[in-house]
Parts: C-alpha cells; structure tokens; sequence
C-alpha cells in the first residue's frame, strides 16, 4: 500500500479528521499570539503555563474529574494573571516567578499521579500529559467543539485589538501615553495562550507547547521585517507544519508532538538560511 492509500484509508475515520481540524486550529492560534510573546519577550510563559497545566490535570485526574479540560483551562488562566501581576512586582521578578511557578506546578503535578494514581501505567499517563503522544487521536466530538469555538473567540479578539496588540507589543509606555489601556491587554493576552496552551496539550504535550509558540514566529522574523508580515508568515509556518507533522506521524507511527516540532525546527533552519542569504 502507497503512503497516499494509506493516508486515504485512515481520513476515513473521524478521529483522524477531528486530529487535523484541532491540529490545524491550536497552530494558527499559537502562532497569532507567538507573535506578540516573542517580541515582548514573553516566550517563556507559554513553558511554564504549561506546567501548570500539567499540574492541573493531575489534580483533575485525582479527583475524578471526567472532563478534565473545565478543570484545567480556569487554573491555568488564573496562573496567567498571577504571573502578569508578579512580574510587575519587584520583589519577584517575572521570569523568577515563572520558573517557580512552572517547576513547582510540575513537581506537585507529577508526584499527585504517583500517589493517587489508580491507572497501572503512570510512566505511560505521564509521558501522555508531557509529551502529546496519541491523545490527540482520542478527542471527543464535545472536545473538538470546544477547540473550535475557544479558537474562533482567540482568533476574533485578535483581529478586533489588533491595532492596541500592535502598539502594546513595540511600545508599552507610548501606548499608554496615547490612552492605550495596556494592562487590560497585557491581561487579554495573557488569558488568550493561557487557553491555548491547555488545548494545545492534547497535541503535541505540556513540554513541547512552546515550541508552536515561538518556533513559528521566529521562523517568520528570519525573513519577513514587518509586524503584519510576520503575523501572516508565522501563521502558514505552523499550519503547514502542524498538518506536515500531523501526516507523518500517521503515515509512519511517530509521536504526533514531537513531529510537529521536528518539522518547525526544519522550517527555522530554512528560514534562517534564507535570511542569511538575503543578508537580513
């Protein structure tokens, strides 16, 4: 059987279908607001969001939670506002904070699973919640939804505040000095990859979500000079990659996550090489 049958057989089934549609989705929207975090240098806190999240679950997964992702997305968009505040703080400082944050969460997160566990493969649940592996390949209908209309809300706000996105991301002080509430935005963008990293776990795993966030973006900055340019040019990187990696790891049975990002980190190079030789 050609890899192009055996790729027809398997968009036969739904699960294969919802995977590419959520896949292509949690790309676009990682991509949208990697923009902004890169250049504000914010690209940390999609790492140590994560881990919280990945605290979340176990907390879920221990009290029997059957729709762990209600639990999850609250705890994790308020760890977003708490690391907006403290990096404001001068007794902590906002990458002290998010270290902290981000290693804790996934020290708790993970001795919670070992202790309460009552699954007889923790190493196998752990690695899941990590690393993406096949939960991408077990979402429900009522999942996929929830993916699709959380995207179009983060899509939509993007588009609408663009213009202040825009002028709190180059320059903060002159925003505000221009009556540009930044703080109220700061806030948004922050609760915006806060919900995009708690679903972007099912797809490539708490350890790699960053990767969608800033792989993309600095792809796109190797050529591209202009924040709308880069926008546009970080978006099509990581759809293309995330459906790339998602169609390879069908084809050849490889963790979903960890192809993806192995066809980000490609493009990069690419993009870097090009950039090089076009002496930007």
């Amino acid at each position: 059987m050609s890899n192009i049958d055996k790729l027809r057989f398997y968009l036969q089934f739904d699960f294969v279908i919802y995977a590419l549609i959520v896949g292509v989705l949690i790309a676009l929207c990682s991509s949208l607001l990697g923009v902004t975090l890169v250049l504000k240098r914010y690209s940390f806190i999609g790492d140590g969001l994560s881990h919280v999240a990945f605290g979340a679950i176990a907390i879920a997964t221990v009290m029997n939670i059957a729709d762990k992702t209600i639990f999850t997305m609250p705890v994790t968009i308020i760890a977003a506002i708490i690391l907006l505040r403290s990096g404001q703080n001068a007794k902590i400082k906002g990458d002290a904070a998010i270290a902290m944050l981000s290693v804790g969460s996934l020290a708790v997160g993970y001795m919670l699973m070992n202790i309460f566990s009552t699954s007889s493969n923790i190493s196998g649940d752990v690695c899941s919640t990590l690393f993406g592996s096949t939960s991408i390949l077990t979402l429900s209908r009522g999942e996929v939804w929830l993916c699709i209309v959380m995207s179009f809300i983060v899509i939509v706000l993007f588009v609408v505040y663009y213009n202040r996105l825009f002028a709190v991301t180059f320059d903060e002080n002159f925003a505000k000095a221009t009556g540009v509430k930044s703080d109220r935005y700061n806030l948004l963008i922050a609760i915006m990859i806060a919900v995009i990293i708690v679903l972007g776990m099912n797809l490539v795993g708490s350890l790699l979500i960053s990767a969608l966030i800033i792989f993309p973006t600095l792809s796109a900055m190797r050529m591209i000079q202009n924040f709308k340019g880069v926008v546009i040019c970080s978006a099509i990187i990581s759809v293309c990659c995330a459906l790339t990696g998602m169609i390879v790891s069908i084809l050849f049975s490889t963790p979903v996550g960890s192809t993806i990002v192995v066809a980000d980190m490609i493009v990069f190079f690419v993009c870097s090489f090009i950039g090089t030789v076009k002496g930007q």
